[in-house]
């Protein structure tokens, strides 16, 4: 077994839980089991695993909930496993950032075929001597990319070793565009995301619109410089690393 391979699996099932974790051990990987939201989410913050497999029906702090805490921690592959399957829970946890959803039962020969796709697509290992389309989880929880660090459970962000005083506003757009360094992320997501509100509901307004672009330049001012966060016309923002076109 590779060592480095560490998967986490948060599932109030224990039943569920052990055969995903079978499956998991086959595949090569050492398994974290959880049984709260809350315990996935330390987990992933203790291991920085490579794969997270994660319930949406928990009780207490719930899947959906879970996963927005997890996104701010790492961008590793996470794969949602769910006994309801309807159109709107999907369309919620991969914009949340779920990398795949799959619906109970599942057949092991499925979810093993998944996890592998899964893996398939999942950005390279981080290697400090090349740029990185993912921000680097640093072992005390700190984000760091590209001179800028934030750390999701005391909502710091430092950019070149300083101090930067964000309000709860931008610290969120900020977190939101570390998840996937390069990716474009569209301002519907973005005003969602600012407002709480869930992935399949809520109306995006012009005003909503443009008290985004008012964050959004207030954190260009704080982070600078300007070019880190690029303007994608049409579509939205991406955070990208600095120098590059």
């Amino acid at each position: 077994m590779n060592s480095d391979r560490i998967a986490v699996v948060i599932e109030d099932d224990a039943d569920v839980g052990e055969v995903i974790e079978s499956i998991l051990i086959e595949a090569g990987f050492e398994v974290k089991l959880a049984g709260t939201g809350a315990e996935g989410v330390e987990l992933v913050r203790a291991h920085a695993p490579t794969l997270t497999t994660l319930d949406v029906n928990m009780p207490g702090m719930d899947g959906f909930e879970t996963l927005k805490r997890i996104r701010l921690l790492t961008a590793s592959s996470i794969i949602m496993i769910s006994a309801r399957f309807d159109e709107v829970d999907v369309v919620r946890g991969l914009s949340a950032g779920a990398d795949d959803f799959v619906a109970k039962p599942f057949r092991t020969g499925e979810l093993r075929a998944r996890i592998d796709a899964v893996l398939r697509r999942a950005p390279t290992v981080f290697d400090a001597t090349q740029p990185s389309s993912v921000p680097r989880l640093e072992p005390n929880g700190w984000l760091h990319h590209d001179g800028l660090r934030l750390d999701p459970a005391r909502r710091v962000v430092e950019v070149d070793g300083a101090s930067v005083l964000l309000t709860r506003s931008e610290f969120d757009l900020l977190a939101r565009l570390l998840q996937r360094v390069d990716q474009v992320h569209s301002k519907g997501e973005l005003i969602l995301e600012l407002r709480g509100d869930s992935y399949a509901s809520g109306l995006v307004t012009l005003a909503d619109k443009r008290s985004l672009e008012v964050h959004v330049a207030n954190l260009r001012r704080k982070i600078g410089p300007a070019d880190r966060i690029e303007t994608v016309r049409g579509v939205g923002y991406r955070l990208r690393r600095l120098g590059t076109i």
